[in-house]
């Protein structure tokens, strides 16, 4: 059948649908610590403590952490062998064909669309709590959607507008601002590590696990939100210079590193102030309110502002990478591939995803929001594990710059760990995310089917 048609390994495209390769091993590298590092360390790690898993939170970035990194040595095979600018997409159009590729662009397009919406919002309650501090007053209504009594989130929107002109300007000065970003959001997280070690008392440690081991599995799937990010990485396959070689180091590189950033925040945070107080949206700055370390608190929300910019920054750009190799491929309408010739960025996805996002963002609350983020990313992640199993056997001769350790053992553990944190997610959850693919594939049938790029190269005859 040809909706298992496979998409050829490296498919070539015309020079005006090619992406420029214009990014380095450094850039990369702090795109995966810009997606990662945001809402899990300044927002959902005291959420998940106080209400899932208490001071085991750590374990539960433990397990979440293991999770992606299982999906994330399947990735950097992939990345490295098959590249193109879609990730996930791409692996699964090259090894399962193009409704198993639809169905996981579909997926990463509510993936990353949803996550950034969410992660406006927490933005905007951190900004206007800078704003706050510097006597600039916003009225309530226009700080909160309509659900939470108010008229619309303008900072959300805000934003949002900022990240699509930022990213008009082309992905080279898109990388540039996301580096300065970074390194301020890793110097505050150095200065409340500093802070913390010498306000440490292990008995706020005791009990460690409050809520059982049910708890640290239920946080773990909470805070897995927090690693969403890295395989943004692999959406920058065509732009990168060596992709061959950096891609597999930003994935795993920037994985590591915040992976450890993670466990350390979470413990010191739990062994600085009981956890039960940690129930906040800003759980660091209240910390460090609580220790009366005024000066670091504000420090720290300008952390998080930019930490939660740079997420945003990263996951945009890797919308539009992937809605632009599903309409460079046909599934959606060619009319979104055309390039500016200028900044060699596909405008007319940025502006279409900027105001789409925008208006989610103003009027829709971030619980209902970040549920879905969840689900969809590990789909996604599912789907890579099982592709990179799936080629090894298909296309033996493939080269690989870098191969999966230990196959097809830690692709296996990437799936079902996965599957797992499926299962602790809420059943309303799963429910909306039935409902978006069942959209995809009425939109798949009625359109994407007919106007595939694949589809068009196959002779009448063998279509019927």
């Amino acid at each position: 059948m040809d909706l298992f048609r496979k998409k050829p390994l490296h498919d070539d495209n015309s020079s005006a649908h090619k992406l420029l390769p214009v990014l380095g091993l450094v850039d990369l590298l702090f795109l995966g610590i810009g997606a990662i590092i945001g809402a899990g360390i300044f927002v959902l790690t005291g959420i998940a403590a106080a209400t899932q898993a208490g001071p085991a939170i750590v374990l539960s970035y433990v397990v979440a952490g293991s999770a992606c990194a299982f999906s994330a040595l399947s990735y950097a095979e992939l990345a490295a062998s098959v590249g193109g600018c879609g990730s996930a997409y791409g692996y699964a159009y090259a090894g399962f064909g193009e409704l198993i590729a639809w169905i996981v662009g579909w997926d990463l397009i509510l993936e990353y669309m949803i996550s950034v919406s969410a992660v406006s919002v927490g933005w905007s309650g951190y900004f206007a709590d800078f704003l706050t501090s510097i006597k600039i007053h916003l009225p309530y209504a226009l700080l909160h959607a309509p659900a939470n009594g108010g008229i619309l989130n303008c900072l959300s929107l805000l934003i949002i507008i900022c990240l699509t002109l930022l990213l008009m300007l082309g992905v080279k000065s898109s990388a540039r601002a996301n580096i300065i970003m970074v390194i301020v959001k890793l110097i505050v997280i150095s200065l409340f590590i500093a802070i913390a070690l010498t306000h440490v008392k292990p008995a706020y440690w005791s009990p460690f696990l409050p809520f059982g081991w049910s708890g640290v599995m239920q946080g773990a799937s909470i805070i897995f939100f927090a690693y969403i990010g890295f395989d943004a990485v692999s959406t920058a396959a065509e732009e990168a210079i060596n992709p061959q070689r950096d891609l597999p180091i930003g994935i795993l590189g920037s994985l590591v590193i915040c992976s450890l950033l993670y466990m350390v925040v979470s413990l010191l945070l739990t062994g600085i102030v009981p956890y039960t107080s940690l129930n906040v949206a800003s759980p660091i700055s209240h910390a460090m309110l609580l220790l009366g370390h005024k000066m670091a608190a504000g420090f720290i929300g300008v952390g998080a502002i930019a930490g939660l910019t740079t997420v945003m920054l990263v996951l945009f750009y890797g919308l539009t990478r992937v809605f632009y190799a599903m309409s460079r491929d046909g599934l959606l309408p060619h009319f979104f591939a055309k390039m500016n010739p200028h900044t060699a960025t596909p405008l007319r996805i940025i502006i279409i995803c900027g105001i789409i996002m925008s208006l989610i963002a103003a009027f829709v609350p971030i619980h209902d929001l970040a549920e879905l983020v969840n689900v969809g990313t590990l789909f996604a992640f599912i789907t890579v594990c099982i592709g990179v199993i799936v080629l090894r056997y298909t296309n033996p001769g493939l080269i690989r710059p870098f191969k999966t350790p230990l196959m097809p053992l830690i692709p296996c553990l990437g799936a079902l760990s996965c599957f797992y944190l499926i299962t602790q997610l809420p059943l309303i959850t799963i429910v909306r995310f039935v409902i978006w693919m069942v959209a995809g594939f009425v939109v798949y049938f009625g359109y994407s089917r007919s106007h595939s790029k694949l589809h068009q190269q196959v002779p009448n005859h063998v279509r019927h």
